[in-house]
């Protein structure tokens, strides 16, 4: 990773539109796990840590920064990867970050989604104080109480609080001086970009009234709610806010990651999302693409007939793991228990009786478990 640039991660075609996500204070750019890997089927994704958090470098930004120090770390970011315009979402930070992009930059950003955030962030001296306390005590006594301001009672992700707790203090402190100096309240109007605000409804950081203050400011902005989500959104709902951005940004409102998930399960699918990495990104990226959003999205056959199609290959290759995934798509796809028999007893004919039989013991597995399920 360059030095002097902030640490990212880039997913999807680079051929594919850019999005830049940025992050809340105190996460780091695993707060998008659940939601970059969906939008990357249709769009370039990448995301950013904030300096001193994640991997990001703490000297990139010093005492009395402000969001226009983050915003050109940004731009230095996207001009490194050759990105001359982009469209971006960011949250409670990121999202102030977004704003300034918008009111002084405008001619690099084709969109903006808002998350979580504000035009001003509840006045200069809470900052301030946070920024001292910082500076004095270190990050372990905020990160005790992370949870409570970021989730509703009852939900968590350990990995994002253990992000805050590993945060270089003075870089921490750095964003709070941002926050404190951040009021764009006056300059909303001059926004220009089509604008997204998502705000949680249970958010006591940045609560919804924040996010309407902004929409009725920018013209023709969007303002979305969601129940049950608190500061951290992208975290706690990541479907609601992956549809809100699918349908800000233009793109397929399905595409194929919503048929992957249509066919095998979300349990399944956020599974594998959750197992993905780096190293593996390209081939997940290469099965929502291209074989959920062009060979499972062709019209030529149907979603029952590609599951028959599948279910004979498979017993043909005896993956009889990826069979058992494929009985409960099947299920999903309208096959009744005795059309996937029937299924079955073809292949004993064209595959061989011992593939069949051992497909035959999957299936029945699998339907079993559906029954009692």
């Amino acid at each position: 990773m360059t030095a002097h640039l902030l640490n990212h991660r880039a997913e999807g075609p680079a051929s594919a539109p850019p999005l830049l996500l940025g992050p809340s204070l105190g996460t780091s750019l695993a707060l998008w796990d659940r939601v970059a890997p969906e939008l990357s089927a249709a769009h370039r994704v990448v995301r950013w840590d904030l300096p001193g958090h994640g991997r990001s470098a703490a000297d990139l930004i010093g005492p009395d920064a402000t969001v226009g120090d983050l915003a050109a770390l940004v731009l230095d970011l996207a001009d490194a990867l050759g990105v001359d315009r982009f469209a971006y979402a960011g949250v409670s930070l990121g999202g102030a970050v977004g704003l300034h992009l918008a009111v002084h930059h405008p001619e690099r950003l084709t969109s903006l989604a808002v998350l979580c955030s504000s035009a001003h962030f509840g006045g200069e001296a809470p900052w301030r104080e946070r920024a001292e306390r910082v500076r004095r005590e270190g990050l372990d006594g905020l990160a005790d109480s992370a949870g409570a301001r970021w989730f509703t009672p009852g939900f968590s992700v350990p990995g994002l609080v253990r992000d805050h707790r590993e945060a270089d203090p003075e870089a921490y402190a750095a964003c709070c001086d941002a926050l404190a100096a951040f009021d764009l309240r006056d300059r909303l109007g001059d926004i220009t970009a089509p604008t997204l605000l998502v705000a949680g409804r249970q958010d006591p950081a940045t609560p919804p009234a924040h996010l309407r203050e902004i929409a009725d400011a920018v013209p023709a902005a969007t303002l979305v709610e969601l129940p049950g989500a608190s500061h951290l959104a992208p975290a706690q709902c990541p479907r609601a806010v992956v549809g809100a951005l699918r349908t800000h940004l233009g793109g397929p409102p399905a595409g194929g990651m919503a048929v992957r998930r249509d066919v095998l399960g979300d349990a399944h699918v956020d599974r594998a999302q959750a197992r993905q990495t780096p190293f593996t990104a390209r081939f997940q990226d290469f099965l929502s693409r291209y074989a959920w959003g062009e060979v499972w999205t062709d019209p030529t056959l149907s979603r029952r007939e590609r599951s028959m199609i599948t279910l004979t290959a498979l017993v043909a290759h005896g993956h009889l793991d990826e069979l058992a995934l494929h009985v409960r798509a099947a299920r999903r796809n309208g096959l009744s228990p005795q059309e996937i028999g029937a299924v079955l007893l073809q292949t004993a004919v064209y595959c061989g009786v011992p593939a069949a039989n051992a497909a035959f013991t999957t299936a029945q597995r699998v339907l079993a478990e559906e029954e009692t399920g």
